[in-house]
């Protein structure tokens, strides 16, 4: 099984962040999957849509500024595992189905 790794630093100014929450940003999970998708479609030469959500499970809160590392690995079936790391701190992980060809 292949893997890949991604760094991305979350933009202070994200546009997620007007209104989630006020005072006490935070990065909607939404971001982290879109993320997740984007990096895929980059490794594996897809375009970044129809791709599907298996299951996503968010371990940790995600503030601006902070550098998140992406590992994406392919599994046998075709589908794709990420995990998304923030330093030694765990905050996702799921798993992702690319559109068909």
């Amino acid at each position: 099984m292949s893997t890949a790794e991604y760094r991305w630093t979350v933009p202070v100014d994200h546009p997620a962040f007007a209104g989630h929450f006020p005072g006490q940003p935070i990065v909607p999970g939404v971001v982290l999957l879109d993320q997740a998708v984007l990096f895929a479609g980059q490794w594996l030469g897809q375009p970044a849509i129809a791709w599907q959500i298996g299951n996503a499970k968010f371990l940790s809160p995600v503030g601006p500024g902070e550098t998140l590392f992406f590992a994406l690995q392919r599994k046998a079936s075709g589908g794709i595992a990420f995990t998304v790391q923030a330093a030694e701190r765990a905050v996702a992980s799921g798993s992702l189905t690319p559109p068909a060809a």
